[in-house]
């Protein structure tokens, strides 16, 4: 069986574990069972959930059985975790509209054929909606000593600010109880996070120890950060969604393609599942011939591929390479091309009828119309990737993609567009 720790040593992904010497032998001494959580927040998953979800796949594929687990009751309380103010609470239909959502999308990174590392998926609504007050009370929050909780960073953090409810407060025990209710139905001994995290998970250690007498263990992944010091999964729009009505799979594509060259050989790392000796070559790419961008096109298509598919990415390579002249707009499909262009300047009009230097300026792509004009004249105005060589040169209805869009480009690099809305 693969040394699944020192692959996530070498991929540097490890934040906190309770003992790692201990996690190692009993990884050795035979499959165990593993769980991550997923919060329904949003009604999506973004890339820094994807970081612990793939953490729980190279679990998987090291030959231990994964468990992921949706909040359908956390989900309803909020983690106070990494949060300066109170989390707004959410309907219940709204929550289970968002479990409904994030089951899905983690069931696309693990495996449920029949066998000894067979994934399983579990709300803990199941073992929570039942559960009395008192029995709450009297059964697991006796376990829990108030000096303790109120000794955990995400919760002191809060008091000395705004303050906490007890709503939030409690959150901890919900997700300690999580792990023991997979440990006691499916055996579960490894609970992973992100660092964030740490003090929920360790509080699940603690609260199985008390109740069962056992020994299990814990494992946080490293908060990934930017070297030029932005928020990581951040864009001008805001989060990266793997739910590709919220981040086109265009714009998911492009995030990676445009990873800074510091930041890129980290990134296939944590996200891909690349070996060692692929990396090492893309390493040597980006410190001999950065200008190529190898490591930054491996990155962008292997994840492209894995959030969105194979055929996905054959249409986001296809939409990149048409708007720079190197491929067929008309080839494209409207939700593509759509896709494609929200990620550039854009002009929206009412209907044709302004000149193309206009369009140019309206969209952003030059400062004004004098600017347009010049650009004309030194051979460098495109439209649907045709030269422009008439100042005066008005786009019709013909010249449509899909009868709402034309792609306007500035030289070879700069490209924008206008919607017909």
């Amino acid at each position: 069986m693969a040394d699944i720790l020192d692959e996530l040593e070498w991929r540097d992904v490890i934040a906190q574990t309770t003992d790692i010497d201990a996690l190692r032998k009993a990884l050795a001494d035979g499959p165990i069972t593993v769980y991550a959580g997923f919060d329904p927040t949003a009604p999506s998953l973004h890339v820094g959930n994807l970081a612990t979800l793939l953490i729980l796949t190279r679990f998987q594929r090291a030959g231990h059985r994964p468990i992921g687990l949706v909040g359908g009751a956390t989900g309803l309380i909020g983690d106070p975790s990494g949060r300066s103010t109170e989390r707004a609470l959410n309907s219940s239909d709204i929550v289970a509209e968002w479990v409904s959502r994030i089951r899905v999308q983690v069931e696309k990174f693990l495996s449920f054929e029949e066998g000894p590392t067979a994934a399983a998926l579990v709300s803990n609504l199941d073992w929570t909606a039942n559960l009395s007050a008192i029995d709450f009370l009297r059964d697991i929050g006796k376990h829990f000593p108030v000096n303790r909780m109120l000794a955990r960073e995400s919760v002191s953090a809060r008091l000395a600010g705004e303050g906490l409810s007890y709503t939030e407060f409690s959150y901890q025990i919900l997700q300690a109880n999580d792990y023991l209710e997979l440990h006691r139905r499916h055996g579960c001994t490894l609970q992973l996070g992100g660092s964030d995290q740490w003090g929920n998970i360790t509080a699940g250690v603690d609260l199985i120890r008390r109740v069962e007498g056992a020994h299990v263990h814990a494992l946080t992944g490293k908060l990934i950060t930017k070297a030029d010091g932005t928020k990581f999964g951040k864009t001008a729009g805001g989060a990266v969604w793997l739910d590709p009505a919220l981040t086109s799979s265009y714009a998911f594509y492009q995030y990676w393609l445009n990873a800074d060259d510091r930041d890129v050989v980290r990134f296939l790392k944590v996200f891909t599942f690349r070996t060692r000796e692929e990396i090492d070559e893309l390493e040597k790419a980006v410190a001999e011939r950065p200008a190529a961008r190898e490591a930054q096109r491996a990155l962008a298509e292997d994840l492209t591929t894995l959030v969105h598919g194979s055929d996905e990415l054959a249409r986001v390579i296809a939409a990149s390479r048409a708007l720079f002249g190197q491929g067929s707009l008309a080839e494209l499909d409207a939700r593509t091309l759509e896709s494609a262009l929200a990620e550039v300047p854009k002009a929206v009009v009412p209907t044709l009828g302004a000149p193309y230097v206009e369009l140019l300026a309206q969209s952003g792509l030059v400062e004004s119309k004098s600017a347009a004009r010049r650009a004309v004249k030194e051979g460098g105005a495109y439209l649907n990737n045709t030269k422009i060589t008439d100042e005066e040169y008005v786009p019709s209805v013909d010249d449509l993609l899909h009868g709402r869009f034309l792609v306007l480009r500035r030289g070879k690099k700069t490209v924008g567009g206008v919607e017909v809305a």
